[in-house]
């Protein structure tokens, strides 16, 4: 059988920070590919590169060396105008601080990508209402930001990563801040949403219960890929 396109594509790619005129490598010579309908884990200690990688794949921070295809496209070398037309059309961020808009609902929230996207009003809000009852939100569509719990807003943040229909999903340590409870649930969704829609999912994380979900786990230590890991179909 054929297998799903590569979507992303990381070839020995490496940051160099300089701190007090001293370069200290982030990410040293990481090779990649992502596959359409892939549910990756990236694995690590603090400092061992996975949120460093995965802020490359998004594009929110560019390689010192190396190249990063995204969709076909080489990423590595667009100008800022070009780059974040990219991130807004093929990719979508569930961040570790939700970074939901306080004066937006949570309807808004979600209608916000697409509407910076062109996305025509009726589209976009039956689009967003679909995605918030799917995530088990119904009836907290107009609640701001301060009025929802920390698994409530997460689940708004995927909602608004995903409402786009991006190539592929980057959340950043998703449970962080959520309880074990919140946390399972959320990832449960994610998975489901990996499995019945086919998004690509990629995320770091430290978190076990995050680990035994994931279909696929890349390990990082010391700035490298140490070990890449797929689990029986």
């Amino acid at each position: 059988m054929d297998q799903p396109p590569v979507i992303v594509r990381v070839e020995r790619a490496s940051r160099v920070y300089q701190r007090d005129s001293i370069p200290v490598p982030a990410l040293q010579d990481a090779s990649l590919d992502i596959r359409r309908g892939d549910f990756v884990a990236l694995v690590g200690p603090s400092g061992s590169g996975k949120t460093t990688l995965l802020n490359l794949v998004g594009g929110l921070d560019r390689p010192t060396s190396g190249h990063i295809w995204i969709d076909g496209q080489d990423i590595t070398a667009l100008r800022p105008g070009a780059l974040a037309e990219l991130r807004l059309r093929k990719i979508g961020f569930v961040f570790q601080e939700y970074n939901l808009v306080p004066v937006l609902s949570a309807l808004e929230n979600v209608e916000y990508v697409m509407l910076l996207q062109g996305v025509a009003e009726g589209r976009r809000r039956t689009r967003a209402m679909g995605l918030l009852g799917e995530l088990g939100l119904a009836g907290l569509e107009h609640r701001w930001p301060n009025e929802l719990s920390g698994g409530q807003q997460q689940r708004v943040a995927v909602a608004r990563a995903i409402a786009a229909e991006p190539v592929i999903v980057l959340p950043d340590e998703p449970t962080a801040n959520l309880d074990s409870k919140a946390g399972a649930t959320l990832m449960d969704l994610m998975r489901r949403l990996n499995e019945e829609r086919g998004t690509t999912f990629v995320f770091s994380t430290h978190d076990p219960m995050v680990v035994e979900r994931a279909r696929r786990v890349v390990r990082l230590r010391d700035g490298r890929i140490e070990a890449d890991e797929r689990s029986a179909p």
